[in-house]
Protein backbone atom coordinates (compact mmCIF):
# COMPACT_ATOMS: atom_id res chain seq x y z
CA UNK A 1 0.00 0.00 0.00
CA UNK A 2 1.56 3.42 -0.68
CA UNK A 3 0.70 6.47 1.67
CA UNK A 4 -0.01 10.13 0.59
CA UNK A 5 1.98 12.28 2.47
CA UNK A 6 0.34 15.72 3.77
CA UNK A 7 2.76 17.69 1.35
CA UNK A 8 1.49 15.74 -1.43
CA UNK A 9 -1.83 16.38 -0.47
CA UNK A 10 -1.53 20.36 -0.08
CA UNK A 11 0.13 20.19 -3.08
CA UNK A 12 3.73 21.43 -1.31
CA UNK A 13 6.78 21.60 -3.38
CA UNK A 14 8.67 18.08 -3.40
CA UNK A 15 11.86 19.67 -4.84
CA UNK A 16 15.00 19.77 -3.07
CA UNK A 17 16.87 22.83 -2.11
CA UNK A 18 20.00 24.47 -3.87
CA UNK A 19 22.65 25.30 -1.90
CA UNK A 20 23.42 28.30 -3.69
CA UNK A 21 20.05 29.68 -3.23
CA UNK A 22 19.42 28.71 0.34
CA UNK A 23 20.18 29.05 3.95
CA UNK A 24 22.50 25.86 6.11
CA UNK A 25 21.08 25.67 9.69
CA UNK A 26 23.34 23.20 11.01
CA UNK A 27 21.59 22.24 14.55
CA UNK A 28 23.85 21.37 17.60
CA UNK A 29 26.80 19.34 16.48
CA UNK A 30 27.88 18.93 19.71
CA UNK A 31 30.64 17.31 21.92
CA UNK A 32 27.81 16.92 24.01
CA UNK A 33 26.35 13.90 21.41
CA UNK A 34 30.17 12.29 20.95
CA UNK A 35 30.33 11.09 23.95
CA UNK A 36 29.05 10.23 27.46
CA UNK A 37 25.54 9.48 28.63
CA UNK A 38 23.82 11.32 25.47
CA UNK A 39 26.25 10.02 22.75
CA UNK A 40 24.16 9.37 19.32
CA UNK A 41 24.70 5.93 17.57
CA UNK A 42 26.04 6.76 14.22
CA UNK A 43 27.03 10.00 14.85
CA UNK A 44 31.12 9.90 13.85
CA UNK A 45 29.48 8.99 10.15
CA UNK A 46 26.82 11.54 10.61
CA UNK A 47 29.41 14.22 11.70
CA UNK A 48 31.69 13.32 8.40
CA UNK A 49 28.66 14.04 6.42
CA UNK A 50 28.00 16.78 7.99
CA UNK A 51 31.62 18.41 7.38
CA UNK A 52 30.64 17.22 3.94
CA UNK A 53 27.64 19.09 3.32
CA UNK A 54 29.45 21.97 5.02
CA UNK A 55 32.18 22.05 3.04
CA UNK A 56 29.74 21.92 -0.11
CA UNK A 57 27.80 24.84 1.09
CA UNK A 58 30.61 27.15 1.56
CA UNK A 59 31.90 25.95 -2.22
CA UNK A 60 28.45 27.15 -3.11
CA UNK A 61 28.55 30.47 -1.68
CA UNK A 62 25.22 29.72 0.98
CA UNK A 63 24.80 31.32 3.89
CA UNK A 64 25.81 29.19 7.61
CA UNK A 65 24.15 28.98 10.62
CA UNK A 66 25.81 27.34 13.30
CA UNK A 67 23.37 26.48 16.22
CA UNK A 68 24.35 25.30 19.43
CA UNK A 69 22.08 24.58 22.93
CA UNK A 70 23.26 26.18 25.84
CA UNK A 71 21.69 23.78 29.37
CA UNK A 72 23.88 26.08 32.00
CA UNK A 73 27.15 25.40 33.24
CA UNK A 74 27.88 21.62 34.67
CA UNK A 75 25.46 20.18 32.20
CA UNK A 76 26.21 17.95 28.74
CA UNK A 77 24.94 21.54 26.86
CA UNK A 78 27.08 23.36 28.91
CA UNK A 79 28.99 25.69 25.87
CA UNK A 80 31.68 27.42 28.29
CA UNK A 81 32.67 23.68 28.44
CA UNK A 82 34.44 21.36 26.15
CA UNK A 83 31.03 19.13 26.06
CA UNK A 84 29.26 21.75 25.06
CA UNK A 85 31.22 22.87 21.97
CA UNK A 86 30.44 22.45 18.68
CA UNK A 87 32.90 20.04 17.39
CA UNK A 88 35.96 20.46 15.50
CA UNK A 89 35.01 18.66 12.05
CA UNK A 90 32.36 21.70 11.85
CA UNK A 91 33.43 24.67 13.71
CA UNK A 92 32.17 27.97 12.61
CA UNK A 93 34.21 30.23 10.40
CA UNK A 94 34.92 33.94 11.60
CA UNK A 95 32.01 35.07 9.11
CA UNK A 96 29.42 32.29 10.15
CA UNK A 97 27.00 33.37 12.31
CA UNK A 98 26.12 31.35 16.02
CA UNK A 99 23.21 30.96 16.84
CA UNK A 100 22.52 30.18 21.10
CA UNK A 101 18.80 27.88 21.85
CA UNK A 102 17.12 26.87 24.87
CA UNK A 103 15.08 24.79 23.44
CA UNK A 104 14.66 22.24 20.80
CA UNK A 105 12.82 24.84 18.02
CA UNK A 106 16.18 26.78 17.41
CA UNK A 107 13.58 29.38 16.26
CA UNK A 108 11.87 30.06 19.50
CA UNK A 109 13.25 32.63 21.84
CA UNK A 110 16.87 33.25 19.55
CA UNK A 111 17.54 35.70 17.04
CA UNK A 112 17.63 32.95 14.25
CA UNK A 113 14.41 34.33 12.31
CA UNK A 114 16.44 37.45 12.06
CA UNK A 115 19.76 35.87 10.22
CA UNK A 116 17.46 33.75 8.11
CA UNK A 117 15.53 36.79 6.67
CA UNK A 118 18.63 38.92 6.43
CA UNK A 119 19.72 36.17 3.97
CA UNK A 120 17.42 36.24 1.84
CA UNK A 121 16.59 32.66 1.50
CA UNK A 122 12.70 30.73 1.36
CA UNK A 123 14.93 27.44 1.47
CA UNK A 124 16.81 26.20 4.05
CA UNK A 125 18.99 23.07 4.53
CA UNK A 126 18.78 21.45 8.30
CA UNK A 127 21.10 18.87 9.39
CA UNK A 128 22.21 17.88 12.81
CA UNK A 129 22.08 16.21 16.11
CA UNK A 130 19.10 15.22 17.46
CA UNK A 131 17.13 13.83 14.21
CA UNK A 132 13.95 13.32 16.33
CA UNK A 133 14.61 16.48 18.55
CA UNK A 134 16.21 19.77 17.56
CA UNK A 135 16.32 18.64 13.47
CA UNK A 136 12.74 17.67 13.62
CA UNK A 137 11.86 20.79 15.73
CA UNK A 138 13.27 23.42 13.58
CA UNK A 139 12.27 22.33 10.27
CA UNK A 140 8.72 22.22 12.11
CA UNK A 141 9.46 25.74 12.90
CA UNK A 142 11.09 27.00 9.60
CA UNK A 143 7.91 25.57 8.29
CA UNK A 144 5.34 27.07 10.13
CA UNK A 145 7.40 30.63 9.45
CA UNK A 146 6.82 30.16 6.04
CA UNK A 147 10.26 28.43 5.12
CA UNK A 148 10.90 25.80 2.49
CA UNK A 149 12.84 23.21 4.85
CA UNK A 150 15.07 20.48 3.37
CA UNK A 151 16.56 17.76 5.90
CA UNK A 152 19.61 15.99 4.81
CA UNK A 153 19.38 12.62 6.73
CA UNK A 154 22.93 11.17 6.50
CA UNK A 155 24.49 14.70 7.87
CA UNK A 156 21.89 13.58 10.99
CA UNK A 157 21.71 11.15 13.85
CA UNK A 158 19.60 10.37 17.38
CA UNK A 159 19.80 7.59 19.80
CA UNK A 160 17.28 4.61 20.54
CA UNK A 161 14.24 6.20 23.35
CA UNK A 162 12.57 4.15 26.15
CA UNK A 163 9.03 4.57 26.16
CA UNK A 164 6.47 2.98 27.89
CA UNK A 165 5.13 0.90 25.08
CA UNK A 166 8.19 -0.72 23.95
CA UNK A 167 12.33 0.27 23.62
CA UNK A 168 12.64 1.66 19.81
CA UNK A 169 16.25 1.71 18.09
CA UNK A 170 18.10 4.81 17.54
CA UNK A 171 17.67 4.00 13.49
CA UNK A 172 14.53 3.80 13.98
CA UNK A 173 13.89 6.72 15.78
CA UNK A 174 15.89 8.12 13.18
CA UNK A 175 13.87 7.36 10.36
CA UNK A 176 10.45 7.89 12.01
CA UNK A 177 11.74 11.81 12.52
CA UNK A 178 12.20 11.90 8.94
CA UNK A 179 9.13 9.90 7.85
CA UNK A 180 7.66 12.83 10.24
CA UNK A 181 9.22 15.61 9.01
CA UNK A 182 8.62 14.48 4.84
CA UNK A 183 4.80 14.36 5.67
CA UNK A 184 4.09 17.73 6.26
CA UNK A 185 7.21 20.12 7.23
CA UNK A 186 9.91 19.41 4.52
CA UNK A 187 11.44 17.90 2.10
CA UNK A 188 13.98 14.93 3.37
CA UNK A 189 16.77 14.00 1.21
CA UNK A 190 19.24 11.04 2.24
CA UNK A 191 22.23 12.93 1.67
CA UNK A 192 24.00 16.24 0.06
CA UNK A 193 24.47 14.77 -3.11
CA UNK A 194 20.65 15.06 -3.80
CA UNK A 195 20.92 18.90 -3.06
CA UNK A 196 20.32 20.91 -6.23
Amino acid sequence: MTSTTLRELNGFDQTPASLADSTLIMIDYQNTYTQGVLELEGWEAALDAGAALLARARGAGAKVIHVINDGGEGTPYDIRAEIGRIHPKVAPADDETVVVKHLPNAFLDTDLAAHVEAAGHKDLVIAGFMTHMCVAATAQGAFLAGHRPTVVADASATRPLRTAVADVPAEQVHRGALAMISDLYGVVVPSAAALG
